[in-house]
């Protein structure tokens, strides 16, 4: 019978706490607010074997040698008080799991530092909400490998389904390898839910009503854009109001939060030299969200004349839901990246099959794009090779046809969808063989004597501009 000890009762402490007693585990609780821990107990003492303590040295003491204990509390310095509070009762072998959204950088250091006292320390990225948390989620914990083996098989037991006969976890790296795969996750999440909102908004501008814009997202749970997010958006947008009768959604506030995930995304990738335009946007989507004022001053200020609309109202839900598939899977592309580039400069040796494998249950980003990802990447480099033709074939086309018209519809009628837009620059970018940076180059060797070079010949050049 297994053993761990769970520190954080909030909504994710909770239900993976209870997560792991209806696996089996004896799981032993503990909150900073002693209420907490008997509301927790009176609520769910008949789910598993659970013992709540009131005090660390006696929550520590009730675990068995080598002890493992989650620490689920906010990120940052949360959790280096937490660990420092523990480390007089911890004893050698022992392992702190951090299953919080920690900047992996901090992962790295809190492992140095343990490792030096002889605990082995896993940062756990954990992806599927309150409801994943209880019913199965999708973990990505980074650590040393004997550490991660040891509590691999509870892990197997609570996590989600991969629909491939496996589960949705898999040790991922040391340090901070696993808290970077799950920053990486929500950066696609964020970019996800951007293009999402753009097309809400697209439809919304044609003048479609609630009731048919929530009839377009439900039908397009099904097949190729069957994912969470967007059975999550048809189910929001057929929410009524108790106390008005009007659809929820348009009585909601549009300045959107963040916790930082998706910022941390955006700088990892600036310090790797990686581009992802897609989450970026989404980002700073979420900045603009939150100037509701300047919004509000600048809302009668419109181009002189819009331009006419290629699409006619009829055509934009069938167009729309070509373009949403074609960024979404840009938007995982992007993703991808990021994590072979960091990787490679890490020397992490990140599985990108694993990691698309084990985002398919469970977590927030699952969805029927990562079947393309999993035959990119996965067996031999024939088939690999067969896997990105296809993959390709889904920017070409009609597609490339119905996602041009789409951004063009949205740029000529005043439509905000830098999601939608900032995508398609990336994609003619990254296609071009040739790129207007010579320009840029010539500019820096005029300002700066930077110095530049040349396409028929090799060497650093100057010029006497």
């Amino acid at each position: 019978m297994q053993h761990i000890g769970v520190i954080g009762l909030g909504t994710m402490g909770a239900n993976l706490a209870r997560n792991a007693a209806r696996n089996g585990a004896h799981v032993s609780v503990f909150n900073r607010t002693p209420e907490k821990v008997e509301s927790f107990l009176k609520a769910f003492h008949t789910e598993g074997s659970f013992k709540g303590f009131h005090s660390l040295k006696d929550f520590v003491q009730s675990l068995p040698k080598p002890r493992f204990i989650l620490l689920m509390v906010s990120a940052g310095s949360a959790v280096d008080d937490l660990i420092k509070s523990l480390l007089p009762f911890l004893s050698k072998e022992d392992i702190l799991i951090d299953g919080g959204n920690s900047l992996y950088s901090d992962t790295d250091r809190r492992f140095a530092f343990l490792a030096e006292k002889g605990i082995s320390f896993i940062g756990l990225g954990v992806s599927g909400g309150e409801e994943g948390a209880l019913k199965g989620p999708s973990m990505m914990p980074g650590g040393e490998p004997k550490a991660l083996k040891k509590v691999m098989s509870l892990f197997l037991k609570m996590t989600a389904s991969d629909y491939e006969g496996g589960k949705c976890v898999a040790p991922i790296g040391p340090g901070g390898a696993g808290h970077f795969v799950k920053m990486v996750h929500n950066g696609i999440e964020y970019a996800v839910m951007q293009l999402i909102a753009e097309a809400y908004g697209i439809l919304k501008s044609s003048g479609m009503s609630s009731s048919d814009i929530a009839r377009f997202f439900t039908g397009s749970v099904k097949g190729d854009l069957r994912s969470y997010l967007m059975e999550v958006t048809a189910k929001v947008l057929q929410k009524k109001d108790g106390a008005t009768g009007e659809y929820l959604v348009d009585l909601i506030s549009d300045v959107a939060g963040q916790k930082g995930t998706g910022k941390w995304t955006v700088e990892a990738a600036a310090s790797y030299g990686v581009a992802i335009p897609t989450i970026t946007a989404a980002v700073e989507a979420r900045f603009l969200s939150a100037s509701p004022e300047t919004r509000s001053r600048m809302a009668n200020v419109m181009p002189e004349s819009l331009l006419p609309s290629l699409l006619n109202s009829k055509a934009i839900p069938s167009v729309l839901r070509t373009a949403l598939k074609v960024a979404t899977l840009s938007a995982y592309a992007q993703g991808f990246d990021l994590l072979a580039k960091a990787s490679a400069v890490e020397g992490w040796d990140l599985s990108l099959t694993e990691i698309a494998r084990i985002w398919k249950g469970g977590c927030i980003i699952r969805s029927t794009i990562l079947d393309l990802f999993l035959d990119a990447t996965r067996g031999s480099e024939a088939e690999q090779k067969k896997g990105k033709k296809v993959l390709l074939k889904h920017f070409s086309g009609k597609r490339q046809e119905a996602w041009r018209s789409l951004v063009l519809h949205g740029l000529s009628r005043g439509i905000p969808i830098p999601a939608f837009a900032s995508t398609i620059a990336y994609f003619d970018s990254i296609r071009s063989a040739r790129l207007p940076q010579n320009l840029i180059q010539a500019q820096r060797d005029y300002f700066g004597a930077h110095g530049f070079e040349r396409i028929d010949t090799t060497g650093k050049f100057h010029a006497d501009w």
